[in-house]
C-alpha cells in the first residue's frame, strides 16, 4: 500500500502526536494537582516521609514491634526531630535578627552614599515607606487574616501529612495488591516494579540528601561555632533543611550564615565564613554527591535545574521541594517501560 508521504515525515509525524499526547497529560495533571491542592500536597509529603523514615519502621518490625506500634514510634521520631529543629532554626533567627537588620541597614547605607540616586536614601525610603502605609494601611487586617489562614493551613497539611505517614508505613505491604486489583494479570506486575522502582529512586533520594544534608550542616556549624558566630547550631540546622532543595537551599542557607556573621563579627570573620560554605558546597559536589548519589539515585545537574524552576513556577517553595524527587520517580518508571519494551522487542520473532 502506497501512502502520500515518505516514511521519515511519518515517523516525525507520529512523535509528534506522541509528544502532544504526553504534554496533554502533563497539563490535565497539573490542572488536577493545582485544583486539589490541598489534598495533594500531604500525599505527596508523606509519600516523602515515607520513603526517608522505611528503613526505621523496616528495622522496628524485625525487632519484633507491631506494626501500628512501628509505625507509631517512627512518627513521634520524625515529629520530635522536626519540632526540635524548627524551635532551634526559628530561636537562632529571632536571637541574630537584630543584627541582620543592623547589617543590611549599614550596606543600604553605603551602596546609597556611592551609587545610590535622588530619592533612594533611607530618609526617602522611609518617607515613602509611610505614605504608603498610609495610602494602603486599610488592607493590612485583611493580610493579617490572610497570614493566619496560611499559617492554619500549613499546620493542617503537617497534621494529615504526619497521619498519613502512619498509614502509609503500616499498610505498606497491601500495597501489591493494589496494584495487581489496579491491573490484573500481567499489567498488574508491571504496575507493580513500576511502583516499587519509583519508590525506591524516592527513597534512594531522600535517603542520600539526608547524609549529605547532614554532613553538610555538621561541617557548617564546626565551622561556625570555630569562628564563634552567634547562632551556630541554628544556622547549621536552616543549613540541614535548605539541603533537600538541591543547589539553591544551600545557596540560600550558606548566605544567612555569612550575614549573621557579618552582622556580629565583621567583614573579616564573614569572609571566613564564606570560605567555610564555598568548602563545604565545594566537598559536596565533588565528593559527596558522586560517592553517595551515585548508588541512589543519578541526575544530571541540569536536570535537577530545570525540576527545581519547574517547580517553582508552578508551586513555589513546596515545588522545589517536590520537583526533584517526582523527577527520580518518573526516570524509575521510564525505567520500568524501556526495559520492558526492549525486552518486548527482542522476544518478537
Amino acid at each position: 500500500m502506497h501512502t502520500l508521504l515518505p516514511e521519515p515525515v511519518r515517523r516525525l509525524a507520529a512523535w509528534c502526536a506522541v509528544i502532544l499526547l504526553a504534554a496533554g497529560v502533563g497539563a490535565v495533571a497539573l490542572w488536577l494537582i493545582g485544583t486539589f491542592r490541598i489534598a495533594v500536597t500531604p500525599v505527596l509529603l508523606a509519600l516523602l516521609g515515607t520513603a526517608l523514615l522505611g528503613p526505621m519502621y523496616r528495622r522496628l518490625v524485625r525487632m519484633g514491634v507491631h506494626r501500628s506500634l512501628a509505625a507509631a514510634l517512627t512518627c513521634a521520631a520524625v515529629l520530635c526531630v522536626v519540632g526540635g529543629a524548627t524551635y532551634i532554626i526559628v530561636k537562632a533567627l529571632i536571637d541574630n535578627g537584630p543584627q541582620i537588620l543592623a547589617a543590611l541597614r549599614d550596606a543600604a547605607s553605603g551602596i546609597t552614599q556611592h551609587f545610590g540616586a535622588a530619592g533612594t536614601s533611607l530618609a526617602d525610603l522611609a518617607a515613602n515607606a509611610k505614605d504608603l502605609l498610609a495610602k494602603f494601611g486599610g488592607t493590612a487586617a485583611s493580610g493579617v487574616l490572610s497570614g493566619l489562614s496560611v499559617v492554619g493551613e500549613a499546620i493542617a497539611t503537617a497534621v494529615l501529612a504526619l497521619l498519613l505517614i502512619f498509614f502509609f508505613l503500616r499498610d505498606s505491604d497491601r500495597a501489591v495488591h493494589l496494584a495487581h486489583s489496579v491491573a490484573p494479570g500481567r499489567g498488574g506486575e508491571m504496575v507493580e516494579e513500576m511502583g516499587r522502582r519509583a519508590f525506591e529512586a524516592v527513597e534512594g533520594f531522600m535517603r542520600g540528601t539526608t547524609f549529605i544534608a547532614l554532613i553538610d550542616a555538621l561541617c557548617i556549624t564546626v565551622g561556625l561555632l570555630i569562628l564563634r558566630v552567634p547562632g551556630a547550631v541554628g544556622l547549621g540546622a536552616l543549613v540541614f533543611v535548605g539541603a533537600y532543595i538541591p543547589y539553591l537551599g544551600a545557596f540560600l542557607s550558606g548566605a544567612v550564615a555569612v550575614l549573621v556573621a557579618l552582622a556580629d563579627r565583621g567583614w573579616v570573620i564573614a569572609l571566613w565564613a564564606l570560605g567555610v560554605v564555598v568548602a563545604v558546597q565545594l566537598l559536596e559536589g565533588h565528593v559527596l554527591q558522586p560517592m553517595i548519589q551515585s548508588r541512589t539515585v543519578q541526575m544530571h545537574p541540569a536536570v535537577v535545574m530545570l525540576a527545581i524552576t519547574a517547580g517553582a513556577g508552578v508551586a513555589g517553595i513546596l515545588g522545589m521541594l517536590l520537583a526533584v524527587p517526582v523527577v527520580a520517580a518518573a526516570f524509575g518508571v521510564l525505567g520500568v517501560l524501556r526495559e520492558h519494551y526492549t525486552d518486548t522487542g527482542k522476544a518478537a520473532p
